[in-house]
């Protein structure tokens, strides 16, 4: 089930919110929450609800074990217990074809001629996302910065809570576990549902008026079979750049406000990316929580930028290389990660080396550019189609005309039967990117509550209801 969509809109969401509200037992919200969240989870692929549940009992186990063992080698084998499952589990299931297909092509190599046996594994939704959630609670339990629970209904429903649920952001069980305590005198606050209705309706507008306005222009620029010549490929690449920042963001401020209307606050997720003056700061305003995990989780236990320059450079490029792999498995995503890698890595040294201060306005141009670089390999189906766009952004596959590029990449409003290109495609990539770069991001702008704000509001809704056209998945569901 996907929030763009009518079975969400007009059956699910006003089931959910209804049912939340008129439960005044603990135990029994807990309960609506957790089977409402299986029922969204188990709507594109009821197979794998029990998967999901397994990775529960496991760490509900596990942190328990932790709890009570009475010596370090205990705690210890507890948590790597938890660990092995989790990463087994995504490992089997995220990574089991790419290892295979590499090992495979590795032994050709050198003369082996080796069929290992190729499984057609189906990538369950979120598990990314509720592997790193689920695991950071056990993680949290053994350092001492959370109390195990002894309720399983409330990890279940932590870990199974709907809205963040396939695509974050990713919360973890410190951040949440006072929240739920809440909910044992949990008044209406008809100010929060506001605030989080507003949220929602502005992650829904930038889903469905900017991000997917953008999906066939790049898929033209992408897809097509053909190298793209140097306009196609800059504008194509360009287009990714809005349409996955508008998509993944969209999903976030959906996530916080359907979160805020049952009364939890998430964390922040993104912040104005694009108005970063280097890439840490990029990293810093983009999916937030999945950096702050890598940093907590991965780099500083890997000694972070403690240990000199050799090692700080050594714990970035293994962070980002499993960052990159985390996104997915396939090469294009390893050398996306060991490319922002290379780049955090120059700008550490950099800030080692000088104090000197570029112009911001010129030090956000270029963040920028390298990051829209990286983005070819992030959206390339390949490494040879990475190249193959790259090539045509350096234009060795040719200039081609404007009006040529134009005609192939028309922006086709949603709802309006008309497609723009030229200067009206020019025009509307212009407005996206002042947009993106001047205009306050979903935290800052203002929510108002007066009932003639609610009804723009609520009108804005139905008018983006009646342009559904075909229910267009987020794209990170597919990480």
């Amino acid at each position: 089930m996907i929030f763009p969509s009518y079975v969400f809109m007009l059956a699910f969401l006003p089931i959910m919110l209804s049912g939340w509200y008129l439960i005044r037992s603990y135990r029994l919200k807990l309960a609506f929450l957790t089977v409402m969240s299986y029922v969204f989870y188990g709507w594109l692929d009821y197979r794998f609800v029990a998967l999901m549940l397994a990775s529960t009992l496991l760490d509900y186990q596990c942190g328990c074990k932790i709890a009570d063992a009475h010596s370090q080698a205990a705690r210890k084998r507890w948590l790597s217990l938890s660990i092995a499952g989790n990463l087994g589990s995504l490992g089997f299931f995220k990574y089991y074809g790419f290892f295979s297909q590499s090992c495979a092509d590795m032994l050709a190599v050198i003369g082996f001629d080796a069929s290992l046996p190729m499984l057609n594994v189906v990538l369950p939704l979120g598990i990314s996302f509720y592997t790193f959630q689920s695991m950071s609670y056990t993680i949290d339990v053994y350092r001492g910065r959370s109390q195990p629970t002894s309720d399983l209904l409330m990890l279940t429903a932590y870990v199974s809570m709907f809205p963040q649920l396939v695509a974050g952001p990713i919360v973890r069980y410190n951040e949440i576990e006072e929240q739920f305590a809440t909910l044992r005198h949990q008044n209406t606050d008809l100010e929060q549902i506001c605030d989080g209705a507003w949220l929602f309706v502005i992650g829904l507008i930038k889903k469905i008026w900017i991000a997917d306005v953008m999906a066939p222009v790049v898929t033209s620029a992408y897809d097509s079979g053909a190298p793209p010549q140097f306009v196609t490929a800059w504008v194509g690449t360009l287009c990714y750049a809005f349409q996955i920042y508008f998509d993944f963001s969209a999903y976030s401020d959906m996530a916080r406000g359907l979160g805020l209307m049952m009364g939890f606050r998430f964390p922040i997720n993104f912040n104005s990316p694009y108005k970063s003056s280097n890439i840490s700061e990029f990293w810093n305003r983009w999916h937030i929580t999945l950096s702050h995990w890598l940093r907590d989780y991965l780099f500083i236990p890997l000694g972070g930028s403690r240990y000199g320059t050799s090692k700080t450079v050594r714990n970035l490029g293994i962070t980002m290389f499993l960052g990159g792999l985390w996104h997915g498995a396939a090469w294009n995503f390893v050398v996306w990660g060991l490319f922002h890698g290379g780049l955090l890595i120059i700008y550490a040294c950099y800030k080692r080396l000088t104090t000197v201060q570029l112009n911001r306005t010129l030090a956000i141009c270029m963040t920028f550019l390298c990051v829209m670089i990286g983005w070819v390999f992030f959206r390339a189906n390949s490494l040879d189609g990475a190249i193959s766009v790259l090539s045509g952004m350096a234009g060795f596959n040719g200039i081609e005309p404007f009006s040529h590029a134009s005609s192939t990449l028309g922006i086709k409003l949603p709802g309006i039967y008309h497609q723009f290109s030229g200067m009206h495609g020019l025009a509307y990539l212009t407005f996206v990117g002042v947009l993106t770069l001047w205009a306050p991001n979903s935290e800052q702008i203002p929510r108002f509550r007066q009932p003639v704000f609610g009804m723009a509001l609520g009108t804005v809704a139905v008018c983006t209801l009646t342009t559904f056209m075909e229910e267009t998945p987020f794209l990170y569901f597919m990480f």
